[in-house]
């Protein structure tokens, strides 16, 4: 009700701008067909899940909302209806049941799963698989996805992360590290790079063993139910480390963890909990920012900067990413037109609305072009894989890298270190 229909959001909507200004396919659209489902003027039917479905959740409409409508609560909530009224087909129904009642509900499933994903990479599996062409059948953009996801690590390194580490210097700051399921999985290397960063700032780390998946693939998925047992594991699992601050390095798990109060908010006794967790929780690049990180260096080169809508829009983190690059020297930080736009990523909206999500990279990509840019930093899984798809689809590979930011300046710690030496 607090959506005035004054269209400040409008400029800000992805969907809304590539469809050429497609009233649907707004934000003050969407809230209207939600406002019709619960007057009962309109069915909760395939016309409302289809534009629904379109909305990345980015949340850039929020920021530009002079009324503060909290746009992705409502989303989510209207997914929640979608789901529970929906009938999916039997495919479809185990694919759900295998991905939130399996898969995301276990970080022990995620590892084995990994196991897996690394005896297929050392077999001669990945090249049947790649030559065959299989992967034209699977869902959007899978086939460029699957060539540019970062190699495996060994599945033994996985086990290797103590629950307690101590800083590298005189400790300023003692957290704990939320090292996610496919961060820990999939990107294990960038949590590697993390835990070195903090460390070499100051910070002793605790890294509970008991947490678990945040719960916001579920919440976004219309998985209520499920997203809330995931945010009490992890509120039990971080209350026992008595630390400064709960670290995250993916914003769009950071952004699931600053939601809890509002997941948790009908149940009494836990809402004050997830409130003090929340205020707890912040991403890797703001802490960073405020703490004293030794000399960096790398080898002359324009960077640019896509930033995470969730760790922009949601935890409102801003500006600490493009502070940290300032510190490096070699890099001189060039931002990209429209940055603050979406790179189409959204979680796996880049699977299920390929031809949308493939316009909005296109978009992004001449964007970075245009910036004259060898290296683009993103602070988000996603978008990470999301801008080297784009970088492949461009055939720039020769050309530009797209890194996670902990990465590039975990490089750069280490680089200073060798010079000095």
């Amino acid at each position: 009700m607090n959506c005035t229909r004054c269209g400040f959001c409008l400029p800000s909507c992805p969907t809304y701008i590539q469809t050429g200004g497609n009233e649907a396919s707004s934000p003050r659209g969407r809230i209207a067909l939600m406002r019709s489902v619960v007057e009962g003027r309109k069915k909760p039917d395939a016309e409302v899940e289809a534009q629904l479905n379109e909305c990345l959740g980015c949340r850039a409409c929020e920021p530009a909302c002079p009324s503060g409508v909290n746009y992705g609560h409502l989303l989510e909530q209207a997914r929640t209806v979608i789901n529970e009224h929906k009938s999916y087909s039997l495919p479809v129904k185990v694919l759900r049941k295998a991905t939130f009642d399996w898969l995301f509900m276990s970080h022990d499933r995620m590892q084995k799963l990994h196991r897996l994903r690394y005896m297929y990479e050392r077999t001669p599996m990945q090249n049947v698989m790649r030559k065959s062409g299989i992967f034209k059948l699977f869902p959007g953009e899978t086939a460029t996805m699957e060539r540019v996801v970062p190699p495996a690590v060994p599945p033994s390194e996985l086990n290797e992360v103590p629950e307690v580490e101590s800083a590298a210097k005189p400790a300023v700051k003692k957290v704990a590290f939320f090292r996610g399921c496919l961060m820990s999985t999939m990107f294990a290397e960038t949590n590697e790079s993390t835990r070195f960063l903090l460390k070499q700032a100051g910070c002793d780390i605790v890294t509970p063993k008991t947490q678990e998946c945040c719960g916001a693939l579920h919440a976004h998925g219309g998985e209520t139910d499920k997203a809330k047992m995931l945010a009490k594991k992890n509120i039990e699992a971080f209350e026992q480390a008595e630390v400064d601050a709960i670290v995250s390095n993916a914003g769009g798990c950071g952004a699931g963890l600053k939601e809890y109060p509002f997941l948790l908010r009908d149940e009494p006794e836990w809402a004050d909990r997830a409130k003090q967790f929340s205020e707890k929780s912040m991403d890797i690049s703001t802490l960073l920012a405020s703490l004293a990180l030794p000399p960096m260096k790398l080898d002359a080169q324009l960077v640019t900067y896509q930033p995470s809508c969730h760790l922009s829009n949601v935890m409102k983190e801003r500006g600490n990413v493009e502070a940290l690059l300032g510190r490096i020297e070699g890099v001189q930080y060039v931002a990209m037109r429209e940055k603050d736009q979406c790179c189409g990523s959204a979680g796996i909206y880049n699977l299920v609305q390929p031809k949308m999500a493939m316009k909005i990279l296109d978009k992004k990509m001449s964007d970075v072009k245009d910036t004259k840019a060898s290296c683009i930093v993103t602070s988000n899984p996603g978008c990470l894989l999301q801008m080297k798809a784009g970088v492949e689809r461009e055939n720039l590979s020769s050309e530009v890298q797209a890194v996670h930011i902990v990465d590039l300046l975990a490089q750069a710690v280490k680089n200073a270190e060798t010079v000095e030496v």
